[in-house]
């Protein structure tokens, strides 16, 4: 079964969007079968992928309010194993049309989860604050990646995004965990970046990737090409950080899954010498 990442902070201007954008692309890059969710009304993540919003018919907001299924909802991006569920501004109003509606912190959660074979990664782009939407993407997701901006606020606007991703593990999504935090938009000339990722590592608990996303002029065009950097510019200094990003969560998902299997083994092992145990006849 796939692994679906919500990428969130309710905090705008941190390369949320630029990161969902670049690390599905590097992971479809690298032979993964890439599922890509656009859940902001903003729909950059849908453009920067080579996807024209003004010809779409079937977003996520069709998805949403009922009037689409998700096999109509998707549609190919300009990268090979990577498929989008777009956005467009109709979605802004779909926190309204929602109201009243049973469950409706789970309607994403529903549609996508019988796909979810289907594909080795779903990656959900979230809107800057912390509304239906991203909650709906939170219940649907296994984990959340924090991108953080190499800035004064971060670790305050991290905190708060926290005790939010707590709250949704609570009473939403009891399996929901952090996947990571990753900084990026770092300008190593300055003494402000240093800083802030030696105070977020000192004061931070979650996990906390090496790969930094650097203040790159290349990353920062791309966008406006419909690519993503891998394909943009692929050996530019941030299609190297993002290919890195990719590999530690790949990494990562191995390392979680030996885990359990371990776990599972071990439980195997008790619960058989438990029967030979208790299976034997006095005397034996």
């Amino acid at each position: 079964m796939g692994k679906t990442i919500a990428v969130a902070n309710q905090k705008g201007g941190v390369g949320k969007t630029t990161t969902a954008i670049n690390l599905a692309a590097c992971l479809a890059e690298k032979g993964m079968k890439v599922l890509v969710i656009d859940i902001d009304p903003q729909g950059n993540t849908t453009s920067g992928l080579g996807i024209n919003k003004a010809s779409l018919q079937n977003t996520v907001y069709e998805l949403m309010i009922g009037e689409s299924n998700v096999e109509k909802c998707m549609h190919d991006s300009i990268v090979p194993n990577l498929v989008v569920i777009p956005s467009d501004v109709n979605l802004a109003g779909a926190e309204i049309e929602l109201i009243g509606i049973d469950d409706k912190e789970y309607i994403l959660k529903k549609h996508i989860n019988p796909f979810k074979d289907f594909f080795d990664y779903i990656i959900i782009d979230c809107p800057p604050s912390l509304n239906t939407l991203t909650i709906n993407a939170m219940t649907t997701a296994d984990s959340v990646l924090v991108p953080i901006q190499c800035e004064y606020y971060a670790l305050e606007g991290l905190s708060q995004l926290v005790h939010t991703i707590n709250l949704v593990k609570k009473r939403l999504n009891a399996s929901l965990e952090i996947e990571g935090v990753v900084f990026t938009m770092y300008d190593a000339r300055t003494n402000l970046s240093l800083q802030v990722v030696e105070n977020v590592r000192s004061n931070l608990e979650q996990n906390i990737y090496n790969s930094i996303i650097p203040r790159n002029v290349r990353l920062a065009e791309a966008p406006s090409h419909g690519l993503p950097i891998s394909i943009y510019d692929p050996k530019s200094a941030g299609a190297d950080a993002y290919r890195d990003l990719a590999d530690e969560v790949i990494k990562q998902d191995h390392r979680n899954v030996e885990e359990e299997v371990s776990v599972q083994t071990n439980k195997d092992t008790q619960k058989k010498k438990g029967k030979s145990l208790f299976g034997r006849r006095k005397g034996e």
